[in-house]
Parts: C-alpha cells; structure tokens; sequence
C-alpha cells in the first residue's frame, strides 16, 4: 500500500509540474517577465500552490530551454528571447498563442530556405512508400478544403510536409520536422483555424508538389516547395499588417 501511495503523490507531482511549466512558460513569452527580471520562488509557489521542490524541477524544464537561468547570489533570472530555444515546440506552442504572426513570419522565413532543399533531395532519395504516402496527403488535403474540414487538413498537412523533411536524407532535416509540425499545429490556437479563401489554391500547389516527387523531377519539386511556403509567407506577412492579399 505505501508503494501505492508514493506512485500516486509522484504522479501528482509530475502533473504539478507541468502545470507550472506550462503556466510560467507562457507568463514569459507573454512578457509578463521582462528580461533580467528576478523570479520571487516565494511568491510563484503560492501563486501556483505547489511545494519548492515542484517549483524548482519546473524551473529546471525553463532553464533547459534557455528562459530562465540561476545565478549565484542573485536567483532565477529571466532571459531574452535570443536565448531562447525557438525550435522547440513546447516555445512554439507558447508563441502561437501571443506571438503567432510574428514567430509565422519568421519560421516561415526559414523554412524558405530550407524546405526546397529537403524537396529536391526528396525527389532524388524517397522510397516508392513516401512517394505514395506523400501523394495520399496531398489527396487529403485537397479534399479536406472541399470538405471544409479543418482538422483533417492540418494533420494531412503536418504528414505532408513531414514526409518531405524525412524524406530527404539528412538527419537535421529530419529532426526539424518536429519544429514544423509545431508550428503547424498553432493554427488550431488561430481564430479563423485552418480553412480559408487561400486554402484551395494551397491545397492544390501542394498536390503540385506530391506530384513532382512522385515522378522525381528535382527542380519542379524545388520550385513548388519554395512556392508554397513562400505564398503562405506572404498570406501571414500581409494579414499582420492589415493588407491582405488577393488569394490566388
């Protein structure tokens, strides 16, 4: 029975935990911290109604993830954003609910330059299961604007584009897919979602896609990749800003 109970108040903690991560997290990507700042530990364990020790191992998770650091003599210091890690999809999360224009402004700007590459190299290298898996998320995608199905859509989407980073070849490629499946998922956070006046014409240049990399034509696959993403950059850079452009 104690062996019961210490499994239990263990994963009472862990939940405390996250709670707290998650909370204190998005208080600093919503700058209710400023950089520089010193956390009161007192204070943010009353205020999260959680014991030092919950506190500091939530603390730990920030610091890892370079938004809070410990000094000597001085406490828990809240950092800049620059020292933030901006591919990890727990920030990402965090960003799209504050910051979501301009962290789409800026992923998308470095997607441009590195999406077209995977493309081209997923031309070359997929296996005849990718090429199809790849050509079915198009086809999902495609359907699930008919459909006006918004979630549908975003998870073909998230596979879409997955695919093609994995598909690649290269390992770091590989791993910034987790980064722009993140990314992806914060339209659910945005309050028009995912279906839009500009869906179709996405839609339709990602089948274009699919089907440069099924047929392996490595500079048709660059060039509607960098299309693409470049459209949608376009789409974000003008909605924050309040000129919209004409969907196409």
């Amino acid at each position: 029975m104690a062996m019961a109970g210490m499994g239990e108040d263990t994963r009472s903690d862990r939940g405390l935990h996250a709670r707290v991560v998650n909370a204190l997290g998005l208080q600093i990507v919503d700058s209710r911290y400023a950089p520089g700042d010193i956390l009161n530990l007192d204070r943010l364990a009353d205020e999260f109604a959680v014991s030092r020790s919950v506190l500091r191992e939530a603390l730990r998770v920030l610091q890892s993830l370079g938004m809070v650091e410990p000094r000597q003599r001085v406490g828990t210091q809240v950092l800049a954003r620059h020292s933030w890690d901006l591919f990890s999809p727990q920030i990402i999360s965090w960003r799209g609910r504050g910051d979501y224009f301009a962290q789409m402004r800026e992923m998308l700007e470095l997607r441009l330059g590195i999406e077209p590459v995977a493309a081209r190299l997923s031309a070359r290298l997929m296996t005849a299961e990718q090429r199809a898996a790849v050509a079915t998320a198009a086809a999902v995608m495609v359907d699930a604007d008919r459909a006006h199905d918004g979630r549908r859509y975003l998870e073909a989407d998230v596979d879409f584009h997955t695919l093609i980073l994995q598909g690649s070849g290269n390992a770091v490629m590989g791993h910034f897919a987790s980064t722009v499946a993140a990314l992806l998922r914060t339209r659910e956070q945005e309050k028009r979602f995912t279906i839009t006046d500009y869906t179709p014409a996405s839609a339709h240049r990602h089948n274009d896609l699919a089907l440069a990399l099924v047929q392996g034509d490595e500079d048709a696959a660059y060039r509607w990749a960098y299309a693409t993403i470049e459209a949608t950059l376009n789409e974000f850079v003008a909605e924050s800003t309040g000129t919209a452009p004409t969907p196409s």
